[in-house]
């Protein structure tokens, strides 16, 4: 039997789905690397995100830090090895993770600018390293 299942509605919803979506993150092992190895306090990490996604989602707290700069610099330090099979893969997680945990109109809301965001870092990423070349 399926618990019935809410909308995303507060930051103790987001950091629900951002805590559950990471576990599954860190014991990937295409995508774990790229955290696992640079990531050395968790538990801030986690809360940072929340405020990301809080940030985004409902327009309530504010988000200090640039994404894009921190991605660029991972992408870096593994020697450009970021593809689009990562990008794709972490979707694929956040989405599940999402559908997991919530339904309605801020779950949907939540993947849509995941995949927004994805394509931006995607893009971006790839546009940094030609600009190196």
């Amino acid at each position: 039997m399926n618990p019935i299942k809410s909308d995303l509605k507060n930051r103790d919803d987001v950091f629900l789905l951002v805590s559950t979506f990471y576990d599954k993150i860190r014991k990937d092992d295409a995508l774990g690397p790229f955290f696992n190895r640079l990531i050395t306090d968790w538990p801030a990490h986690i809360e940072r995100l929340t405020s990301f996604w809080e940030s985004s989602l409902f327009l309530k707290t504010k988000y200090y830090g640039n994404p894009l700069e921190v991605h660029i610099k991972v992408d870096e330090e593994h020697n450009n090895s970021i593809t689009d099979k990562h990008f794709g893969a972490w979707l694929n997680f956040w989405v599940q993770t999402v559908d997991e945990l919530f339904e309605g109109d801020m779950a949907n809301n939540a993947k849509q600018r995941a995949r927004k965001m994805g394509t931006f870092l995607y893009i971006n990423i790839f546009q940094a390293r030609q600009n190196k070349a």
